[in-house]
Parts: structure tokens; sequence; C-alpha cells
């Protein structure tokens, strides 16, 4: 007997970032403050989440492509560390994320008395990025094979499911809870804990291990 009140499936995608140049580019910060006022909205989300998609050797110090490039190429410490610990996935909308950006930029021209450029080989480069979605014809039935699926599914489908989801929906909610929502009170407890894990701070394999931990607790009764 189904225990899903929602009679529709969990339909599992796939995704990839298109990357897509915009010819802008930054030597120093007050370009890169000029140009973030009218970049695509695209391009702010890439730089801030398309690092998860990346495939790199090492482990990046920093979680955005503006906090990396003002601490490697302009060589400024202290806006590097401001511009890591914002966290997108705390905003409502991209646009208030691009204010932040400005904002924090603008405090640190006010402090600073020189302009640091840039080496011409380390500019910044704008990329802007569109989202191109797969369908792995892979269907979830009931909500305890989330179990199983969960690890299974790749770092594309835990991408586009649990963050590119809250960009998504009006509600900002990822795909999980948007499904077991239909159930009601029944799975209340688990979409509290999936809506308080933050994707931003962690890799791809590490949000999988937590959603995979949450599944196989609640389902399961296993701790961890």
């Amino acid at each position: 007997m189904s225990t899903n009140a929602n009679a529709e499936p969990f339909i599992v995608k796939d995704c990839a970032l298109l990357n897509i140049a915009t010819g802008k580019k930054a030597r120093n910060l007050k370009e890169m403050r000029d140009h973030l006022q009218n970049i695509p909205l695209g391009s702010i989300y890439n730089h801030f989440w398309g690092g998860l998609l990346r495939h790199r050797f090492d482990e990046p110090e920093y979680n955005n492509d503006f906090a990396e490039w003002v601490r490697y190429s302009l060589q400024d410490n202290v806006l590097a560390e401001r511009l890591s610990i914002i966290d997108p996935a705390a905003f409502a909308d991209l646009e208030s994320l691009r204010q932040e950006l400005l904002e924090v930029i603008e405090q640190r021209l006010d402090e600073t008395e020189m302009i640091t450029w840039a080496k011409i080989d380390m500019q910044f480069h704008f990329v802007d990025s569109q989202i191109i979605v797969f369908d792995t014809r892979e269907k979830i039935e009931e909500p305890e094979q989330l179990v199983e699926a969960v690890p299974k599914m790749s770092e594309g489908s835990l991408f586009y499911h649990f963050i590119d989801a809250r960009r998504r929906s009006p509600e900002m909610m990822d795909d999980f809870r948007l499904w077991l929502r239909p159930c009601g009170d029944r799975y209340e407890d688990l979409c509290s804990q999936l809506a308080s894990v933050d994707p931003y701070f962690v890799s791809l394999m590490e949000l999988r291990a937590q959603l995979t931990n949450l599944f196989a607790h609640r389902f399961q009764g296993v701790s961890g």
C-alpha cells in the first residue's frame, strides 16, 4: 500500500552548467564593482555555485570565484575572507545576493587608498551560465526508497534537486521537500531537517552523505 499521499513519482534528473562568455573582465576592484552592477544574474549564480560541479584535483580554499580571485590576483586577504563567508543560500534571490556583493566591495574600496591591479593574465572573467537538464529515466515511487536512491544519485542530480531547486521554487524549497509536502504532517520532521541543511559550504559528496544519513535515520532508524 502506498504511503505517499502524492500519486506522482519523484522523477530523478541530472544536470550540467553550460558556461557562456560575457566578454566582461576586471583587473581591479573598481572594474569588478562596475561590472557587477549589470552583469547577468546567471553569472553571479555561476561564480557562487558553479564550482560545485567543476572537477578539480585540489580542494578549493574559497567557496566562490570572487573570493578566490581577490585573494590570489589582488592579494587582498581581508576582502577575500569577507567574500568567502557570504552564503548565497541565505538570500531570497540572486538580485539580493548581487547587492550584498556590491556592499562588501564598496566598503573595501572606502577602506583602501590604493587600487591594486591584477596581472594581465589573471583578470577576472565574468562567465554566465545556463543549466542543462537531462532525464535519467529513474523514478522514486515511495519516500522510503530515498534511502537507496540518494546514495546512487550523481552529483549533477544532487545539484539539480537540492541546490538549483531552491532557485526555481518560489518557496526556496528543494525538490525532496516539495515532493514530500503533500504527505502532510507525516514527514514534517524530515522536511524541517532538510530545510536546515546548508549545501554551500560542503562538497556535493558531503551533501550526498548528509542527505543519505537523514533519510536512513528517518526510514531505517539509523543514527550517525
